[in-house]
C-alpha cells in the first residue's frame, strides 16, 4: 500500500485548524467538572447525608458505564426533554439547532466529574488531618484552612494523576464527532470522505494528538515538583 503523503500534508493543515475546538471542549469541561467533581469529594470525605450515597452511585454509574454510552444517551435524549422543557414554558426557542459542541460540553463535564471526585478525595485525604486541625486552632476558619493550607497540598499530590485526567479527556474528545462536532477527527474523516484515502487521516489524527498530548505532558512536567513522581503517560 502506497500513502498518500500530499494528501496527509493538507489533511493535516485541515484538522490542525480543528484543534482550538479539541482545547474548547476539554477546557469547559474541566471548569464545569471540577466544582461538581470537589464537592463529590468532600460530601464523601465528611459523610454527609443523602449526598454522599448520591455522590458514590453518581460514580459509579459513570465509571461502570462506558463513555461512547454516556454520549449517545446524552445526544439522544437531552435535546428532546430540553426541547419539552422550553416548549411548556412557552419560549419561543428552537432547542434543535443549538450548536452540538454544548452537548460535547456537557456529556465530557459529567464524566470527568466523577474521575475528579475520586482524585480529589485521595489527594485530601493525602494531606494530613492534623494540619486542618491546627489551622482551625490557629483561628482560621474551616474554609480558609482548606484555601490555604489544604487544597494547595493536595493540588500537588493531584497534579499527576490530573496530567492523566486530562491526556485522557483530550484523547476522548475524538469521540466529540459523533454529536456531528467539526474537532480534529471529524475534519479529517470529512477530508477522507472525499478520496477514500482513511488510511492516511487516522495516521494523521493520530500524529495530531500525539503532539497535543505530549505537549500537555511537557506543561505538567513543568508544574509537578521535582519530589513527586509523575505517573503513566506524564513522565
Amino acid at each position: 500500500m502506497q500513502l498518500d503523503f500530499s494528501f496527509m500534508v493538507n489533511v493535516f493543515f485541515a484538522a490542525f485548524k480543528a484543534v482550538p475546538v479539541t482545547l474548547q471542549i476539554t477546557a469547559a469541561a474541566l471548569i464545569l467538572a471540577i466544582p461538581a467533581g470537589f464537592i463529590m469529594a468532600l460530601c464523601i470525605i465528611y459523610r454527609i447525608k443523602v449526598l454522599r450515597q448520591l455522590s458514590l452511585l453518581y460514580i459509579s454509574f459513570i465509571r461502570g458505564t462506558p463513555i461512547i454510552l454516556q454520549i449517545l444517551i446524552v445526544y439522544s435524549l437531552m435535546p428532546s426533554l430540553l426541547n419539552a422543557i422550553v416548549k411548556s414554558m412557552g419560549w419561543n426557542i428552537n432547542i434543535f439547532n443549538l450548536n452540538p459542541i454544548i452537548y460535547a460540553f456537557i456529556v465530557f463535564a459529567i464524566n470527568n466529574a466523577a474521575q475528579l471526585a475520586e482524585l480529589f478525595r485521595s489527594s485530601i485525604l493525602a494531606v494530613d488531618k492534623n494540619q486542618h486541625e491546627a489551622a482551625l486552632s490557629a483561628g482560621l476558619t474551616p474554609v480558609q484552612s482548606y484555601i490555604r493550607i489544604i487544597i494547595p497540598q493536595a493540588l500537588v499530590v493531584a497534579l499527576p494523576n490530573l496530567c492523566n485526567l486530562v491526556v485522557l479527556l483530550i484523547k476522548n474528545t475524538s469521540l466529540a464527532f459523533m454529536m456531528t462536532v467539526k474537532d480534529i477527527t471529524a475534519v479529517a474523516r470529512i477530508e477522507a470522505s472525499f478520496s477514500y484515502n482513511y488510511v492516511e487521516a487516522y495516521l494523521v489524527i493520530f500524529v495530531i494528538y500525539i503532539i497535543i498530548c505530549v505537549l500537555v505532558q511537557l506543561v505538567f512536567t513543568r508544574l509537578t515538583p521535582k519530589y513527586i513522581t509523575v505517573g503513566t503517560g506524564c513522565k
